[in-house]
């Protein structure tokens, strides 16, 4: 997974964290600086400079450009570049600030997802992660260019306002202080008034100032204008006219608020309040009588939408909590799949796929508490991070196992391209079966090798498989004749007379051993009877001749020779047959030797000599038993 397909945007944590920090805002907290209305009631801003002012702000608002609304959540990557060269190049930076943050979140949003998905690919194929190169993108070059160019004019921009609200911060102080020594003039009162109704609208015209100081600015503004019309004693009736100027802009406020109350969007409709309250201190004061009742009205609306703030954090904590506990258990569940045991390809990609569904999940659900937020990212991200290492060492291996099983199947292909011309068509029959059982028991090779290293193996199986087949109906009529002759020779085998001379006897018995064994092959479900018929008539003149024990075994031992000669797996029968005669001489000559020492235990009774002669009988039968044993070892041997 990408980890980085799970991480929120910036400006959505940022959001969350401002919203977190006004939770606990109470009216009280909002409107703390109207309390100053008090000192301020005879006090008052001119209505011509309100109106001026008003006209101006117009005025600007015409000049600037409208922004169009567009939905960034369907917009492709490229066209949120488009988007963003757009408004970059033709709206100021403060007009679009919000939507490059917007922008700037979507975009990489999507572009790390998309990466995501080319490096899970990539890894799927067995390649390391560290050959993993993201691929040159031009869009996101260009929006990388385009948001440091924008953060450089914000922060050119930033430094400016800061600067300005500086210098207004000073020209406000000294259109106060002009405002305070106008109380010291010895001019007629008509040219103190013309005076101040100036200083007053250069007063408003200035823009901005610190927030830290709007307060003090303000409460020290009024305080002087008190000051000055309760020196010049200002005829009432201009007084009452600036009053209900007031009264009437502070009503406006007062349905503004209430319509507020209304508002879905409780974090705008709070943010908003906050700007009629700064607005109601720059209003000046209204007539006595309505001061508490329009400052009570205002003030209910300021608490009704404060509530519906502070009820709308405590049901948002509810919801973190909820959050918080569906994500601890993705998380529970991708620490289950990373610790069960998977052994096989298919069984990774059945996981993998359980997984980045549960990550597709995770993405649905919203932030845990702040708190928690990082903490329990940070699990799930580590548990995601060890299954996909996991993988890759499982492929990592597999790789190498498979590279390892590739070379033993070009060993086997080898032995069967070595045998695939023989014309021995049963031992090579046997050889390449036992080889394919082989084949069957190594497990796969790498995919790209798989079909050619398989059609190679089947290539040489099957060609001499065919040749086999070919060859199959000339073989069953020569084994078919091969057998009748067999037969033929057993039939005058036992018609056959022994000499009175062993030796010709003997030399007669070797030339139908002989014969037979020149005879060709016989049908396989025909072979063992006609042999075992065929030895146990020669055996038969064996045991009839006039010879010792010894020289009869020899030759019956000889006529089984030529049967394990002539069987299927000859070799290893006879490797059989030897190695049950070693074991057989071995372990007779332990039995003499054992003999031999028990003898001297042996006291002067007459139970004693019978034990005694009877152990020397066993000892002297042993002996030509070995002798035997020997001469049939030798004969073995020679075959080879």
């Amino acid at each position: 997974m990408e980890a980085n397909d799970l991480s929120k945007s910036g400006n959505e944590e940022q959001d969350l964290n401002s919203v977190e920090n006004t939770e606990n805002k109470t009216p009280e907290n909002v409107s703390s600086d109207t309390n100053s209305e008090t000192p301020v009631e005879e006090t008052s801003k001119p209505i011509e400079s309100v109106e001026e002012t008003t006209e101006e702000t117009a005025k600007v608002e015409e000049e600037k450009p409208e922004l169009d609304k567009v939905d960034l959540s369907v917009l492709s990557r490229e066209k949120l570049v488009d988007r963003l060269r757009y408004i970059t190049r033709n709206f100021e930076v403060l007009q679009i600030k919000d939507e490059v943050e917007d922008i700037k979140s979507i975009f990489y949003k999507i572009y790390h997802a998309e990466l995501a998905v080319l490096k899970e690919k990539f890894l799927e194929s067995g390649e390391p992660e560290e050959n993993f190169a993201p691929p040159i993108d031009h869009f996101e070059s260009e929006a990388k260019a385009l948001i440091k160019d924008f953060k450089a004019k914000k922060s050119e921009v930033a430094h400016k306002i800061e600067a300005e609200k500086e210098a207004n911060l000073v020209a406000k102080y000294e259109i106060i202080e002009a405002i305070k020594n106008l109380l010291n003039r010895q001019e007629s009162l008509n040219e103190t008034f013309h005076d101040f109704r100036e200083l007053q609208q250069q007063f408003h015209k200035i823009g901005q100032i610190p927030q830290a100081k709007v307060r003090d600015v303000w409460d020290t503004y009024n305080l002087h204008v008190e000051n000055f019309y309760d020196y010049v004693k200002i005829n009432k009736e201009l007084r009452d006219l600036d009053l209900k100027k007031n009264l009437v802009l502070k009503t406006e406020l007062c349905e503004k608020a209430e319509l507020l109350i209304d508002e879905t969007a409780v974090v705008n409709s709070f943010k908003t309040l906050q700007k009629y309250h700064d607005r109601w201190r720059e209003i000046g004061p209204v007539p006595k009588e309505l001061k508490d009742e329009l400052w009570e009205r205002f003030k209910a609306a300021t608490t009704k939408i404060n509530q519906k703030h502070q009820e709308y954090f405590e049901g948002l904590k509810v919801q973190l909590a909820a959050n918080l506990e569906a994500k601890t258990k993705l998380c529970e569940e991708v620490e289950e799949i990373v610790a069960g045991k998977i052994e096989s390809p298919k069984q990774w990609e059945e996981k993998s796929k359980q997984l980045i569904a549960i990550q597709q999940k995770w993405k649905t659900i919203g932030f845990a508490p702040k708190k928690d937020n990082n903490t329990i990212y940070e699990r799930f991200r580590g548990v995601c991070d060890k299954f996909f290492e996991n993988k890759r060492t499982f492929f990592k291996d597999y790789k190498n196992e498979q590279s390892d099983n590739y070379n033993k199947k070009v060993e086997l292909c080898e032995l069967a391209e070595q045998l695939k011309d023989s014309t021995e068509w049963r031992k090579t029959s046997e050889a390449l079966i036992k080889i394919q059982k082989d084949w069957k028991q190594i497990g796969p090779v790498p995919r790209r090798q798989s079909d050619a290293i398989w059609h190679r193996f089947r290539a040489a199986c099957d060609f001499f498989f065919d040749n086999k087949s070919k060859n199959a109906n000339k073989a069953d009529a020569s084994q078919v004749a091969n057998l009748d002759k067999k037969v033929a020779l057993i039939a005058e085998v036992k018609a056959f007379v022994n000499k009175e001379d062993n030796e010709e006897t003997f030399k007669a018995l070797q030339a139908f051993q002989k014969q037979f064994s020149e005879i060709g092959h016989v049908p396989y479900k025909e072979k063992d009877n006609v042999n075992q018929e065929f030895r146990n008539e020669i055996n038969k003149h064996f045991d009839s001749l006039n010879m010792d024990e010894y020289h009869k075994n020899v030759q019956k031992f000889r006529n089984r020779i030529e049967n394990l000669k002539n069987s299927g797996n000859s070799d290893d029968k006879v490797y059989q047959e030897r190695h049950k005669l070693q074991l057989k001489l071995k372990q007779l000559e332990a039995d003499i030797t054992t003999w031999e020492n028990n003898i001297g235990f042996f006291s002067k009774s007459k139970n004693a000599d019978s034990m005694l002669k009877d152990f020397q009988r066993k000892i002297e039968n042993g002996k030509r038993s070995i002798e035997l044993l020997k001469e049939k070892i030798k004969m073995l041997n020679r075959i080879d």
